[in-house]
């Protein structure tokens, strides 16, 4: 039987406040992040670091002093290896982070030393783009120098399990608020400066097709919107952003429901600036109820939907999609388009 090492991606976060710093140093200098050459880069890396981290780590200390998601990626790590093993499929997985530990460079040492037969390779990103899906692949490519046949998930946005988890947590946060009928459910993904999107990066239209994919089955809430947070720079990004979302409901005189359907995971991004930035923002507008639903974490349909990802993977080569989705013509960045080798 084949040894499998599955690769788990995503963008990890600081393990103590002293992490902070260092920790948005290794962001900001990723060129998918910032794209200057590297005489520029590094140096602005380091300025942002500073002055942001006072703020970013009274942020994280909100959380108890660290991020939680290297703790819910490893649940989930652990979750996913055993519903492979019981389906038949040797498997081991694997976790990498982009921007703290465990790095990329370390876990492909890791893998390389495990000797598989196969890797396949699953970011914690069910919608693709160039500054976090690529990015991953680019740095596992360049890292990795063992053994095994690779192949890629570029994306999974309306893979059939991925939105039964949104829609069964959207659900169980309406249910537990009284089913309140003047509620609008915003969808709110991580935001991208629209630059980005016009170079032909496919992530704004595959969050639309998540909303859409989770919305068709929660005809209860038929009032939805998306809408997209965490805006820095002076860049445009695309929009609207959550708060306006908030404030437009506060004019509607509507409540608000969100679901962070970019993260899989509990991070800085859903238990600070979702429970605590927009939350207070809601509440000096008047919006009631304000509800958040929680991320998939270990739900058992996201779960197998992830199981049978690796399964399909198995049967191909290359980077492909997972379900049904693929990705417009004018999106020339996508992943299954291009080797990320």
């Amino acid at each position: 039987m084949s040894r499998v090492a599955v690769v788990l991606f995503n963008l990890g976060g600081p393990d103590s406040l002293d992490a902070v710093r260092p920790f948005l140093f290794n962001l900001f200098r990723d060129p998918a992040i910032i794209t200057l050459p590297a005489i520029a880069r590094y140096p602005l890396a380091a300025l942002i670091a500073t002055t942001r981290n006072k703020m970013a780590q009274a942020n994280y200390a909100i959380m108890g002093g660290r991020s939680p998601q290297l703790p819910e990626t490893e649940a989930q790590s652990s979750a996913l290896e055993a519903e492979l093993v019981a389906r038949g499929v040797e498997a081991k997985t694997f976790i990498a982070m982009s921007y703290w530990k465990p790095f990329v460079r370390d876990t492909a040492a890791d893998v390389a030393a495990w000797a598989p037969d196969q890797i396949v390779l699953l970011p914690l990103y069910p919608q693709f783009s160039t500054t976090t899906t690529a990015s991953s692949f680019k740095a596992w490519a360049k890292a990795y120098k063992g053994t095994g046949e690779a192949r890629a998930i570029g994306c999974y946005p309306a893979a059939p399990g991925v939105v039964e988890a949104y829609a069964a947590e959207i659900r169980k946060a309406w249910v537990a608020a009284g089913q309140p009928a003047k509620v609008r459910l915003l969808f709110s993904a991580h935001g991208l400066p629209q630059q980005v999107i016009d170079g032909g990066d496919p992530y704004e239209a595959q969050i639309r097709a998540t909303a859409a994919a989770i919305a068709e089955r929660l005809p209860e809430l038929a009032d939805s919107q998306v809408c997209f947070q965490s805006r820095v720079g002076r860049l445009k990004w695309i929009g609207p952003s959550t708060d306006d979302a908030i404030r437009e409901a506060a004019r509607d005189g509507v409540g608000v429901l969100i679901s962070p359907i970019a993260f899989v995971s509990e991070h800085i991004e859903t238990l600070v600036e979702l429970d605590h930035e927009y939350a207070e923002l809601a509440a000096g507008l008047g919006v009631s109820p304000y509800l958040r639903a929680r991320t998939p974490g270990v739900t058992g349909s996201f779960i197998s939907e992830l199981a049978s990802a690796v399964e399909c993977a198995l049967q191909r080569s290359g980077t492909a999609p997972h379900g049904d989705w693929r990705c417009p013509a004018a999106y020339g960045k996508c992943a299954c388009r291009e080797a990320f080798a």
